[in-house]
């Protein structure tokens, strides 16, 4: 649309003053499908999935400066939103994406620079006496109490308590005429998702990748369509589409939220197992790195994911190496058929000290994985917390490995780290406690 043909419009929809407010804003310069042009302008609940980089977080920044103004199309003419809760996965999540990123609040702002408050979780507009507080969807609890007129929900696709998270929010937002919230994610198949989509009283939008080309670096978009066009990670990452489970995967999203706990409990014995990659070229294999740990009933638990991409091997020794004193572990479980004993010599350069021990895989990843998976279906595997990229990774393993013919570097290090575990679990390491 032209910016013409857009100024008429305001007039029509919104009035004369109202597009007069608008002019020189970031209205003219955005994408009509960042803002809700259908049939409520104003949705209660406003549900935007969209892919990397397509201008989700600045649309949520933009409807969150809008709102504190008083400023269509986002509100009501001159109707001023004063308490606004952003909620995102984590605390720092909230401040240095939502907040502070380059297309956060602060960056977006115009009119009135907000006064971020680090101490006090807020965002404060002095002039009007707008406050934006932060909360983490690692503590639903936090939301039980206070009460809003308006919420930005970010990345909720990737929340670890998401049905607890979001069900809290809804019963603070209660204050004012109207209260509206919009949710800025990249879709995963996640039961709070199925559940938004499904809602036909939650508007939605979507925003592919490509559409916001031109704000970003030259050649992202075609390098990333090159490689992940028409994958289901393509679809999922750049179109901003739900992607559903395969159907032939091993796992699913239902087996893993059944998977999840909220505290790991004593561990009996506790591993870390790496995956290396041939070689650390930017077109290499990520090194999966997983932690898992047996507990007194004997079941696995899943405690960290510290995959890394592209590392090269001391890089990921030391990440591997960190995480197994972090968590006081028994061993390193490392692959060694790409590297073989080189593996375990570069383990050894960052700490001697540490017991490794080198496995082989004689048979291919999917049979390998497949009596995992069916520890998964008896109970017998758990998550201590939601880890999204091994989840994502484990819901498209089939018999031909990942859409796209990626690696499954995390799968496999989860195989290695909970086969050891349950197959070949030994006696514990004493450790000494304060």
């Amino acid at each position: 649309m032209r910016r013409s043909s857009l100024k008429k419009w305001c007039e029509s929809e919104i009035g004369l003053h109202g597009a007069d407010a608008l002019d020189g804003s970031w209205f003219f310069s955005a994408r009509l499908e960042q803002y809700p042009l259908g049939k409520d302008p104003r949705p209660a609940c406003w549900l935007v999935t969209g892919g990397r980089g397509s201008g989700k977080t600045r649309l949520g920044a933009e409807w969150v400066d809008g709102l504190v103004h008083g400023q269509p199309p986002f509100a009501q003419e001159r109707q001023r939103y004063g308490l606004i809760a952003l909620v995102g996965e984590t605390l720092a999540d909230v401040r240095e994406v939502m907040i502070e990123g380059p297309s956060g609040i602060l960056a977006v702002s115009r009119v009135e620079r907000p006064r971020f408050e680090a101490s006090r979780r807020r965002l404060v507009w002095p002039a009007s006496g707008a406050v934006a507080h932060m909360f983490s969807s690692e503590d639903p609890e936090s939301l039980r109490g206070p009460q809003f007129d308006a919420a930005w929900c970010d990345e909720a696709a990737k929340w670890k308590n998401a049905e607890a998270t979001f069900d809290m929010l809804q019963f603070g937002l209660r204050l004012g005429s109207r209260p509206m919230q919009i949710i800025t994610t990249t879709p995963r198949p996640t039961r709070l998702m199925k559940m938004l989509l499904a809602d036909p009283q939650v508007a939605h939008g979507r925003l592919p990748t490509e559409r916001n080309a031109k704000n970003l670096a030259a050649g992202f978009v075609e390098a990333l369509t090159k490689r992940y066009g028409g994958t289901r990670l393509g679809r999922q990452e750049l179109e901003g589409e739900l992607v559903e489970d395969r159907e032939d995967a091993l796992w699913s999203r239902e087996m893993l939220a059944g998977a999840f706990v909220q505290e790991a409990g004593e561990m009996r014995r506790i591993v870390v197992a790496v995956d290396p990659p041939a070689s650390s070229r930017k077109t290499s294999d990520a090194c999966g790195i997983v932690a898992a740990g047996l507990d007194g009933e004997g079941r696995a638990v899943v405690l960290a994911d510290a995959t890394l991409k592209r590392a090269k091997p001391r890089d990921w020794a030391t990440a591997a190496v960190a995480l197994y004193h972090r968590l006081e572990a028994d061993a390193i479980v490392a692959e060694v058929n790409q590297g073989g004993d080189m593996v375990t010599a570069v383990i050894r350069t960052v700490d001697e000290t540490v017991p490794v021990k080198a496995v082989r895989a004689n048979r291919g990843k999917w049979l390998r994985a497949e009596p995992i998976a069916a520890l998964y279906s008896q109970g017998r595997v758990k998550h201590a917390g939601r880890f999204a990229e091994l989840e994502d990774e484990m819901c498209d393993f089939g018999p031909d490995g990942l859409s796209g013919g990626r690696s499954p570097d995390r799968v496999d290090a989860l195989v290695w780290a909970v086969g050891e575990l349950i197959r070949n679990g030994g006696e514990p390491r004493i450790r000494d406690f304060v």
